[in-house]
């Protein structure tokens, strides 16, 4: 992953995730409407500053200031803070400085950031859906064969009469899990604690991110958003005079998927040794061949910035389609799984009761 060409240090900052997804993008916004609006850089920043009532980016804001004013580019105090502004960010930024047109490239920062954060919370919404109703089954079922089970397993257990296969197989779950939760609690917490350590390992974060991309239904939706990711970045950043080879370094680190990552890392290797970029991701995995088509007839056509915005509306339409679809067809399809996980277990305990003439005798 590529490193910020200008960081001296890295700051540490208490709740980064939380201001990187709350503060950054209207700080990236404003920053860019008052510059727009003739203000210069530093007083921008100030006024920024005065107005944030968040006190750790509040202090970030001082340390840029701090910067600006001792001279040096507003992408050296920016580079202190790699949690809050990654090497997309920094890049871009350097690319401005560089340019002069520092204005246009805050606000193309701001455009992309707005787009791509909406396009994420619309898949990490489609995907929490399902997730909650699982969750909610499972909590119910849980909270039933706990409590629930083992009332009606001792009003019928004075019949002497084998109870409904059913009804016996859940009291036998309800059993086990109260004899053994002190096993079970620890086991399922000690398999969570496994998964996060083998998620961390390079080849485990590799099956998974290949797994998020692959499975069904919401792989091709992570996979789609990815490519969309990918193309809207690097569009920006060749827009912005960032060299292709820089831009495709800074925008594999950007994917959030090691899959994809060593893709576009491995096309980068090829465009180094002088092949065009449509030819270095032809045959990469992951890399649809539609991407790769229109890359390719934007080289042709010494527009490759417009064909990867072109690409990046496409796939970005697609995942909203998709969305839509998706959201439409799984409410019913988990309220039916909701209903018949509850309703196996309510069947299972009152099936004795409707069966009570024959357990009596």
């Amino acid at each position: 992953m590529a490193k910020n060409p200008v960081a001296r240090r890295a700051i540490k900052v208490k709740g980064a995730k939380r201001l990187a997804k709350k503060e950054v993008i209207p700080f990236t916004r404003q920053l860019s409407s008052m510059l727009a609006a003739g203000m210069t850089i530093l007083s921008s920043i100030q006024t920024l500053e005065e107005q944030c009532d968040d006190p750790e980016f509040k202090s970030v804001l001082q340390h840029l200031c701090d910067t600006i004013e001792g001279g040096e580019p507003v992408s050296v105090g920016l580079a202190d803070y790699p949690q809050l502004f990654d090497d997309m960010y920094v890049n871009m930024i350097i690319a401005g400085e560089q340019s002069g047109e520092f204005a246009g490239i805050m606000r193309r920062l701001a455009i992309i950031m707005q787009s791509g954060a909406r396009l994420r919370q619309k898949v990490k919404s489609a995907m929490t859906y399902p997730t909650v109703i699982v969750s909610i089954a499972l909590l119910m079922s849980a909270g039933l064969i706990q409590f629930v089970v083992p009332i009606f397993a001792s009003m019928f257990s004075d019949f002497g009469k084998p109870l409904p296969a059913l009804t016996q197989s859940l009291v036998d779950i309800s059993d086990f899990v109260k004899n053994w939760w002190y096993i079970l609690l620890p086991s399922v917490a000690g398999l969570v604690w496994l998964f996060r350590v083998w998620k961390k390992t390079e080849s485990g974060r590799l099956k998974f991110d290949k797994f998020m991309i692959t499975m069904p239904v919401f792989g091709a939706l992570n996979l789609k958003s990815a490519i969309a990711r990918f193309c809207r970045l690097l569009a920006q950043m060749i827009a912005c005079g960032v060299p292709i080879l820089k831009s495709l370094e800074v925008v594999a680190g950007s994917l959030g998927n090691r899959m994809l990552e060593k893709s576009v890392i491995d096309a980068r290797k090829e465009v180094e040794q002088g092949n065009q970029l449509n030819a270095a991701l032809d045959g990469k995995p992951f890399m649809p061949i539609l991407m790769v088509r229109m890359i390719a007839a934007g080289e042709k056509a010494g527009k490759i910035e417009d064909m990867l915005e072109s690409v990046a509306d496409s796939y970005e339409e697609e995942v909203e389609t998709m969305l839509a679809t998706l959201t439409s067809l799984m409410e019913p399809f988990l309220m039916v799984f909701l209903g018949a996980i509850i309703g196996t277990i309510v069947m299972a305990m009152f099936m004795p009761i409707f069966n009570l003439g024959s357990l009596a005798n």
